[in-house]
């Protein structure tokens, strides 16, 4: 990979897609008088010690600013938010204020769960006027606007900078494939004993997808009703890769890859995988677990690919539920996370890359090394990405649950990769259809 370039250079490349291409609630109660003065409200996300961190401390420094103000912090990891999120949506006790996926925000919206954010942006309260209008149209439906993007980001392979050496192994990002990428994982193994991660564990569906979209297709319809591809060849394909590298001892086998963990306790942190499949805003959590250099890569190609397969995507939202008891406040709150420029010091881009185009001319000055390989990432990806898809159909959170269900028996050796292709075809169009 190309050495890293000056920050203000790095600004000024990624600027262009702006305008183109767990845990516990960390805080106590407040008081009645607070909720009785307008001046408290919950805020809830799902993230990783890192972002924890950052995040509680953006919330004291708006209490410290705003005398009086309680911010009630709620922190879950990512396996149980949605689950948390769902059951307090059918309580009617949702927070003020919630971190939104993109994945989600149609369904959310289209439920009526989420507030109409376009009047707090006309009158101001939310300032998005250094935002590009397709980041805001990101986190719009229907013309009406039900998350603001807190930072772009895309998916790709992050290595083990160390082992790499170790085995001689170069990767040429721009022009690698899938082949390549089989052969590398045995010529690591060979060489240092260190395995590969399968194609994708606690969600599969990214990796995948990225073939498919080379391929032209995507991973649902256009209307959300079916899967948006018939052919299961791709899949089969996808499936036999892996199945040779577990049978040769090159790739961590099912029973062990598909274990819940933390990112300190998983199989890249303990260097007995020399890669991950990362969001690029996980690529601070992810290095720091390991304690080593890390490199990002874009994921390989396909033979005879038609377009790049990755995109951006907003990394996640901030959105005010329907039935926030304070969605003024959260308003006001939300706009400090995204503009204020003493807070995103302290956040530095940990979301993603930040979207106000001010904010990430300052920031981009700022961050470690790590962030500024995130920065760098973003840049390459600017240049090698084609239009995300639409938002994800509602039973989209069924179908993955499938797809991860299948995958691990297929890897485990419980049903074909054909069989497999085929059963989760199936499964997931019936789902579709209810």
């Amino acid at each position: 990979m190309k050495k890293m370039v000056k920050a203000t250079l790095l600004f000024a490349s990624i600027s262009l897609l702006l305008f183109g291409c767990g845990g516990e609630k960390q805080s106590s109660t407040a008081s009645n008088s607070n909720k009785e003065e307008n001046k408290y409200m919950r805020l809830a996300w799902w993230g990783n010690t890192n972002r924890d961190e950052r995040t509680i401390k953006v919330a004291a420094m708006y209490e410290n600013a705003n005398p009086g103000a309680k911010i009630e912090t709620e922190t879950t990891g990512w396996g149980g938010y949605w689950d948390k999120m769902n059951t307090q949506a059918a309580s009617s006790t949702l927070p003020d204020l919630m971190q939104q996926d993109y994945a989600y925000i149609l369904q959310w919206a289209s439920r009526g769960q989420l507030l109409d954010l376009t009047p707090y942006i006309s009158n101001g309260t939310i300032d998005t006027s250094k935002m590009s209008q397709s980041i805001i149209d990101a986190g719009s439906v229907n013309g009406k606007v039900y998350g603001i993007c807190m930072g772009t980001n895309a998916m790709g392979l992050c290595a083990n900078k160390e082992i790499l050496e170790k085995a001689g192994v170069t990767i040429d990002e721009l022009n690698w494939t899938w082949e390549d990428l089989e052969q590398i994982g045995y010529t690591i193994y060979e060489k240092t004993g260190v395995k590969t991660t399968p194609f994708g564990t606690t969600d599969i569906r990214p990796i995948f997808e990225n073939l498919l979209r080379q391929d032209g297709k995507s991973f649902y319809s256009a209307d959300g009703k079916t899967m948006g591809f018939t052919d299961t060849k791709m899949l089969v394909d996808f499936y036999d890769m892996q199945l040779r590298m577990i049978k040769a001892g090159a790739m961590i086998p099912a029973e062990e890859a598909f274990v819940t963990v933390t990112a300190e306790e998983g199989g890249f942190a303990k260097e007995k995988v020399w890669n991950d499949w990362v969001w690029s805003n996980q690529l601070v959590s992810t290095q720091s677990a390991l304690g080593k250099p890390v490199e990002m890569y874009l994921m390989p190609k396909i033979k005879d690919s038609k377009r790049p397969g990755t995109y951006l995507k907003p990394s996640m939202f901030f959105s005010i539920p329907a039935s926030a008891e304070n969605p003024d406040m959260a308003a006001k709150v939300l706009n400090y996370y995204l503009n204020d420029m003493a807070a995103n010091d302290v956040l530095l881009g940990e979301r993603g890359v930040p979207a106000p185009s001010d904010v990430l001319s300052s920031v981009s000055q700022k961050v470690d090394d790590t962030s500024k390989q995130i920065y760098k990432f973003i840049e390459v990806v600017n240049n090698n990405c084609s239009p995300i898809d639409p938002p994800d159909p509602g039973a989209s959170g069924e179908v993955l649950k499938i797809f991860r269900d299948v995958t691990q028996e297929v890897l485990a050796g419980l049903i074909s990769s054909s069989d497999g292709a085929k059963k989760f075809l199936d499964k997931a169009n019936a789902a579709l259809a209810k």
